[in-house]
């Protein structure tokens, strides 16, 4: 099989994903062998790829996997061959501790993330456990439900986390893959809530997307909002969203942080935190980590009873290294996707 694997940290400038033959792999009694279709890209990629994510080299990329199922594990009973099924960041759990008892599995210490810990779908074939894939409704294509396996479930985390009610005013500061997919629930779940999008500067296309989806104001990160923001997902790896979301922030708010990482190069953005201006009058700051199978299961639902459309760009297995470069420079429209069967 045709599979793009990561061998050692990089500059994703220096193109470093190779494209390989490799067997396809045997599934386990437990696992189905998957012919993947589709896989979107990920900023957390970046982050494996650029060492700000500890990775298992070599790996294969991707945990926005959508595909078939081509074989069954001699114990597998929850799906035949022939079914389309979706793989997200979520890969392992172990069930048995303290986090997992309480559903919430995406905290477990043994955790393991696709594309990451174990191969991903960058690939022509890869396999997961029957315990986690996700039946894909089919109102979606494989390119439109790709995205909904991390950017979406993920953020539809991030939104709950914010404990939104109809009526307040949200702030989302970064508009790719994710925001325009969150965006799309608030104005489903919430209508009468405002959303207020901050870009960089020059990104006047992200604006305008934020804009066709129902934004009530777009600007620049450190814009002032027309209102004070009661709660705000920060989407970016940088710290300076960080400090102008709290600023932008009323009495009693609450900013999540949808990022594995933040970059070390906009620290010098922290000296900026003071308590009195971003942090008292009893503001938070929650992050969010990873995703629970419930998370995708339930977004999932959720995405073909809103319809969540989200506006994808499409690019071959061979156009990942390619591909990402786009997306560390922000010039994707909504999120990437490799198209690598149909």
């Amino acid at each position: 099989m045709k599979a793009i694997i990561l061998e050692k940290v990089s500059s994703v400038e220096n193109k470093p994903l190779k494209l390989v033959e490799l067997p396809v792999p045997e599934p386990s009694p437990e696992e189905i062998l998957i012919k993947v279709l589709a896989c979107g890209i990920c900023h957390t990629e970046l982050d494996e790829i650029e060492g700000r994510l500890p990775v298992k080299f070599p790996v294969i990329p991707g945990h926005e996997i959508i595909g078939r199922v081509e074989k069954l594990g001699a114990k597998v009973t929850k799906f035949r061959k022939g079914d389309r099924v979706g793989i997200a960041w979520i890969n392992f759990s172990c069930g048995e501790c303290n986090f997992c008892q309480e559903g919430r599995e995406n905290l477990c210490a043994k955790f393991r993330s696709t594309g990451c810990n174990v191969n991903g779908g960058y690939a022509e074939f890869t396999l997961v456990s029957e315990d986690f894939a996700y039946p894909i409704p089919e109102r979606f294509s494989n390119s439109q439900a790709a995205p909904l396996l991390c950017a979406g479930a993920i953020g539809y985390r991030a939104l709950n986390l914010t404990k939104l009610r109809d009526g307040q005013f949200l702030g989302l500061y970064g508009f790719g893959a994710s925001a325009h997919i969150v965006i799309q629930i608030v104005k489903y779940k919430y209508p009468n809530s405002k959303v207020f999008v901050f870009t960089r500067p020059h990104q006047k296309e992200h604006q305008n997307l934020a804009r066709r989806l129902g934004a009530d104001w777009t600007g620049a990160t450190g814009d002032s909002p027309p209102e004070k923001l009661n709660c705000a997902i920060d989407f970016t790896p940088a710290w300076k969203p960080v400090i102008c979301a709290l600023e932008a922030m009323g009495r009693g708010g609450r900013l999540v942080i949808n990022a594995i990482r933040k970059e070390n190069k906009d620290k010098d953005s922290l000296l900026a935190l003071d308590y009195a201006k971003h942090l008292w009058q009893e503001k938070e700051i929650k992050s969010v980590a990873n995703i629970t199978r419930k998370d995708a299961q339930d977004f999932l639902l959720l995405a073909a009873k809103i319809p969540i459309l989200p506006r994808v760009q499409e690019f071959k297995l061979e156009e990942a290294n390619e591909a990402l470069i786009m997306l560390k420079q922000g010039k994707l429209q909504g999120a990437g996707v490799l198209r690598i069967s149909d």
